[in-house]
């Protein structure tokens, strides 16, 4: 550990299954003089479990800006401190960007520690392509911002990859098979690591469905995973011809399910097209 100034642990924590916690991350829990959790109660319990004694201090969205001064403080006086969230790994959509950021800047150390991530964990699963993928996070909580966004991404050629809320999963669902088409494969991951650990794939419109068929599918925190972007080469050139041609007049959903069906295509291939000629 550092003569000087203290140093930071990025410390994963389970999402689920306490089994999943690495030794490692309980010696540095266990060693450091400060915790910095998202949710202090919910870490307390964690903390309780394997018997660690460590202070907390919260650092959620909230008070992050406020409270990193003083964090860096105690780490410039010698303190060493880790980072935690409520479940996997700080950052990925949960706070502490701004304190690890500052940390940087005022020459303080920070030490990653390798552990659970939902994304990656449902992403191995999945069964779509892991070779490249792109973590998106959370979509806008407004429709109008997310069917932007989602538009933004219509064309993306790699496994994208969202954390979404029990109560707007479905509404999320639906712009999905909107702006990607109702064929794409989407792979919805939830309740990772714990009893009523789910992971279901199908093409967007069959999915909405399985998810309407069952109330409780729609409860617990979400991974939804979504295939490439069909890539043009692989359509005959006289379709995306006709296609691009009948865009210029048409909305882009009624040319693609024209052109599919006249060439006997799969319509969301098309529809994911962009309209440059």
């Amino acid at each position: 550990m550092n003569d000087t100034k203290g140093t930071l642990y990025i410390v994963p924590t389970p999402l689920g299954n306490l089994g999943d916690i690495s030794q490692r991350a309980l010696n540095v829990l266990g060693e450091v003089a400060l915790i910095c959790a998202e949710d202090t109660r919910h870490t307390g319990q964690l903390l309780h479990h394997f018997a660690i004694r460590t202070p907390t201090q919260s650092l959620h969205d909230h008070n992050e800006k406020q409270k990193a001064g003083f964090i860096i403080g105690k780490l410039e006086g010698g303190m060493d401190v880790a980072l935690v969230s409520d479940a996997g790994t700080p950052l990925i959509s949960d706070p502490g960007y701004t304190l690890v950021s500052q940390c940087r800047e005022a020459g303080i150390k920070v030490v990653p520690l390798p552990g659970p991530c939902a994304a990656i964990t449902a992403l191995s699963a999945s069964g779509l392509p892991t070779d490249r993928f792109a973590f998106e996070g959370f979509l806008p909580a407004k429709q109008s911002a997310r069917l932007a966004q989602l538009e933004a991404l219509a064309e993306e050629p790699r496994t994208l990859v969202f954390y979404e809320s029990p109560r707007r999963a479905l509404d999320c669902l639906k712009d999905m098979a909107q702006v990607f088409g109702p064929e794409r494969q989407v792979v919805l991951a939830k309740e990772l690591t714990k009893t009523f650990e789910t992971l279901h794939g199908a093409p967007a419109a069959e999915l909405i469905t399985w998810l309407q068929e069952d109330e409780d599918r729609q409860k617990g925190e979400m991974v939804l995973m979504v295939a490439p972007a069909p890539k043009a080469a692989e359509l005959p050139k006289a379709a995306v011809k006709l296609f691009l041609a009948l865009a210029e007049e048409l909305p882009r959903k009624k040319a693609a399910t024209l052109v599919a069906d006249a060439f006997d295509l799969k319509k969301n291939a098309l529809y994911n097209l962009g309209l440059e000629g």
